[in-house]
């Protein structure tokens, strides 16, 4: 009997055991139950612990109420313009009402799912490729706006539609592809085209400049060296009107340009100008000497060629003298006046003792040193006796 009654003890305590711990129910945060009572909607708990009548409330089901993210699989969808394309969408929705979500629907992820076929499907039809393509926002806002109209009435609310890909068939890829191909081709030629033509207009535009560079600093140096010439002249113009030469000095700067005009490569005679005659005149007149003129002088006429020629034969040093005369430095029209002088007696005197020719003052030839090319020398000619 006591066994009994023992047995009965404990199976009551393990009922009251158990009754305690179906009554207690403790829910997770961001979620929630709906409690049913014989059957019927009771009540919808949120998250803490909750005490349900045991053995007479029961949980139907436990709502998540995080936003949630699905992804449905490829769906094939006909473009305006008669294409096949494959389009794969992500959904992300959240549940608002555990209640609705749990009676108005028997399952609402594939309502969603069937939902977002069929919009797709309405809103590609009225696209063509090129559009489709090109026009994921709109797409997207559209299938929002259509699923989560649908869907509110469900205690739902869809947060974003995002196409995660549209794939045409593979032969409209690679067509694509091609155009795709051509097109940036042509981008390619039309900036190479657009560089060589900078690059042509940019050396173009150089060789312009270097050019009027080149011409300006041409013409400035012809400016310049025409200053400095003009200069230059200005300069032996003044320096000569100031040093006041008188005939005198010019005609003995004359005589040392003559052995300048003799040496030369192909000099073989030596022409003497008539004028010759009258400066050394003018010199030996202006020293005091004695002129050359006369049948007994070393220089005559020439007939009408207005020439003379000098025989310089029998005097050995009359080149010497006007190397001499050419290698002189003038310092001052004094000292090269006395130089002259000097210089001018001693010639007048020497050509003065010249033999004459008994015929008349006949032109004579004046030997010169041979030339640098092997000429031969020319021997004077005898003094013929009167």
């Amino acid at each position: 009997m006591e066994n009994a009654i023992l047995v009965i003890l404990g199976l009551f305590l393990l009922l009251v055991l158990v009754a305690i711990v179906r009554a207690v129910r403790i829910v997770p945060q961001s979620y929630a139950i709906i409690v049913e009572r014989l059957g019927k909607f009771q009540a919808e708990y949120g998250a803490g612990m909750h005490l349900l009548v045991p053995f007479l409330d029961r949980v139907r089901t436990t709502v998540d109420l995080r936003e949630q993210v699905v992804s449905f699989p490829p769906q094939p969808v006909i473009t305006s313009d008669n294409l096949v394309v494959s389009i794969d969408s992500v959904i992300y929705y959240q549940i608002n009402d555990p209640k609705r979500a749990t009676y108005e629907i028997s399952n609402y992820l594939q309502a969603i799912e069937q939902l977002t076929v069929t919009t797709l499907r309405n809103v590609i039809g009225a696209m063509d490729l090129e559009q489709t393509l090109t026009s994921r926002d709109q797409i997207n806002g559209q299938l929002r706006g259509v699923l989560d109209q649908a869907t509110g009435r469900w205690g739902i609310r869809v947060g974003n539609v995002e196409l995660k890909s549209i794939d045409p068939p593979a032969s409209i890829q690679g067509a694509m592809e091609q155009q795709m191909r051509a097109e940036r081709d042509r981008r390619a030629a039309i900036l190479t085209a657009e560089g060589v033509k900078q690059s042509q207009i940019l050396t173009a535009e150089g060789d312009k400049q270097s050019a009027i560079l080149r011409a300006e600093g041409q013409a400035q140096s012809a400016i310049l060296k025409a200053q400095g010439e003009s200069r230059a002249i200005l300069q032996v113009f003044d320096a000569i009107h100031r040093g006041n030469p008188d005939p005198k000095l010019l005609a003995y700067q004359y005589l040392q340009t003559l052995p300048k005009i003799a040496d030369g490569q192909s000099s073989k005679m030596w022409v003497v100008p008539t004028e010759f005659t009258a400066a050394l005149n003018g010199i030996a007149g202006a020293l005091g000497g004695k002129g050359v003129d006369g049948p007994s002088a070393a220089f005559a006429d020439a007939g009408d060629s207005g020439e003379a020629q000098v025989n310089l034969a029998g005097m050995e040093t009359g080149l010497d003298i006007a190397s001499d005369l050419a290698a002189t430095n003038l310092q001052t029209p004094e000292e090269a006046l006395a130089q002259a002088r000097g210089e001018a007696a001693s010639a007048s005197q020497e050509a003065a003792e010249a033999p004459q020719s008994a015929g008349g003052a006949n032109p004579v030839t004046s030997s010169l040193p041979p030339s640098r090319g092997g000429a031969h020398r020319q021997e004077p000619e005898p003094p013929q006796q009167g």
